[in-house]
């Protein structure tokens, strides 16, 4: 086994490939594992771009009350700024449990302002949003055919939606010039299936062709049934379709599917969002069997209307499952929004953003307060320390509403963002073992959440890396979190060498 030593100069780092031991480390490097300290180094990040805080979660007592905090194991840059990414969603879930409660659900509402006669209502029908981050296309089929069972089978005026009670306007410019990604939906007092379109393509042995179909019905939306199949790799398999968005309501795919594929779904934003939720609308109520003698607009609900339908949404503890484990960006917006309007006013970011600084003021005095935007991630702006993430992290599993909090983040290697650890390596110790939630921007790569040691100790995870080259440092993150498995301490011990050990 060779022999190496860690050097570090002007913030960039040198280790030799065939490092295995550490029998000296110099004076000015930094306290860090060898295997996070190579991996870093592979991907040309130097140790002055990474926050990390592992601390130990307190032991409850004999009365069941957690003891006494206890030092970090391992700390390094705790109080630098940095925008974590999607770890984010971390105080807009937390601060949500803690204010909304994990019973709390969105009413979808639909009111008549007429009439009904014979299944016609003489009238126009209402549909009122409230926010509800998931009213995807089955809970809508659902909630028209409760105005279907209530007596409606003919509007004879408009549909109207009200999505008043969220006050946001479609970004000017997409974030990262992405504007088909589903993560550039913008929230929407009335999120009807996140603004996005499906289309999924299976192969045909017997035809040759491939079947394409998309979902959820728009009305006018006229896009290819079939494509031909082809025999090449599926790498790279959206490309391979030549798909021109450019007319909404004219999809065209000019290229063809390699079979190998086998089935595959694409996800894509409508290009023009302000046109989705009328045409969705208008579909779904005709494929409900209604029938609609005027147009489907957005306007606002009318006090003197009558209630027909109350349908709430799925309650929020379910709701942060989506948001945290698979990083659903407009959904966090939709429940940080939520935070303003549900106080009675619409709802608005900078309303929110001082709701949920008051919360942490009043939930975490003392701790250094986070910067934030939309409370989603999707920001170049939003900023926390290793150290608050700590003390959210601390906090929340000691509340009434840890078993919520932690059943939303990710099971390494099991589930949500961060299934693929098995493939990048099914022999890892923190498959299973770990609760977490990632981040990742062009330049942020991050992790925060809870690890189990092999001690039988648990831990609270926070590490974030800002850096042009930030997203190659995945790796070191990996290391950082087998490292916090393989804890080699009995529980509770915390000492100065536990926290200069080396894997």
């Amino acid at each position: 086994m060779g022999l190496c030593t860690v050097l570090i100069w002007h913030g960039a780092m040198a280790l030799p490939a065939n490092a295995q031991t550490v029998t000296a480390i110099p004076s000015g490097a930094p306290d860090l594992p060898l295997a996070v300290l190579k991996a870093l180094h592979q991907a040309q990040v130097p140790p002055s771009a990474l926050s990390i805080v592992i601390t130990p979660l307190p032991a409850a007592d004999a009365s069941g009350k957690p003891a006494e905090a206890q030092p970090p194991r391992l700390s390094h840059r705790p109080q630098t700024a940095s925008n974590p990414a999607s770890v984010m969603k971390l105080f807009t879930t937390y601060a949500g449990l803690s204010l909304l409660g994990p019973d709390h659900v969105w009413h979808n509402r639909v009111y008549a302002d007429g009439p009904v006669l014979g299944g016609v209502l003489q009238g126009n029908l209402i549909v009122r949003g409230s926010g509800d981050p998931k009213l995807v296309m089955e809970r809508l089929q659902d909630l028209l055919g409760q105005v279907v069972a209530a007596g409606v089978r003919e509007v004879q005026g408009d549909i109207v939606l009200d999505r008043s009670v969220f006050d946001v306007r479609e970004r000017s410019e997409p974030f990262d010039d992405e504007p088909l990604r589903p993560y550039n939906v913008a929230p929407d007092g009335l999120l009807l299936n996140f603004k996005a379109v499906v289309y999924k393509f299976t192969p045909d042995a017997a035809s040759g062709q491939v079947q394409v179909r998309f979902e959820p019905p728009l009305a006018g939306m006229d896009a290819p049934t079939q494509l031909p199949a082809s025999t090449a790799p599926c790498n790279d398999w959206r490309s391979q379709l030549k798909a021109d968005f450019s007319q909404p309501l004219q999809v065209r795919f000019s290229g063809s599917y390699p079979k190998r594929c086998g089935e595959r779904e694409w996800p894509v934003a409508y290009p023009e969002p302000e046109h989705y939720a009328p045409r969705v609308m208008q579909a779904m109520w005709l494929a409900a069997g209604g029938r609609l003698t005027g147009q489907v607009r957005y306007g606002l609900h009318p006090a003197s209307a009558r209630l027909l339908v109350d349908a709430p949404s799925l309650p929020l503890a379910e709701v942060i499952q989506d948001i945290n484990k698979f990083s659903n960006n407009v959904m966090a917006q939709q429940l940080f929004l939520t935070l303003s309007s549900e106080l009675g006013a619409p709802g608005r970011f900078e309303a929110s953003r001082l709701r949920l600084l008051q919360w942490w003021r009043k939930a975490l005095p003392g701790q250094e307060e986070p910067v934030l935007d939309n409370g989603s991630g999707l920001s170049r702006t939003e900023r926390s320390t290793a150290a608050s993430l700590t003390a959210l992290l601390q906090a929340a599993h000691a509340s009434p509403h840890a078993q919520a909090f932690v059943k939303s983040l990710s099971q390494a290697g099991i589930d949500g963002t961060t299934a693929r650890l098995k493939e990048r390596n099914p022999q890892s110790p923190v498959i299973g073992n770990a609760w977490l939630k990632t981040g990742s921007l062009r330049d942020v790569v991050s992790v925060a959440g809870y690890v189990q040691g092999q001690s039988g100790q648990r831990y609270t995870v926070v590490a974030i890396v800002n850096h042009p080259n930030g997203n190659q440092a995945r790796p070191a993150l990996d290391q950082l979190l087998e490292w916090a498995v393989r804890d080699q301490n009995k529980p509770g011990q915390t000492s100065a060498s536990s926290q200069r050990q080396r894997q």
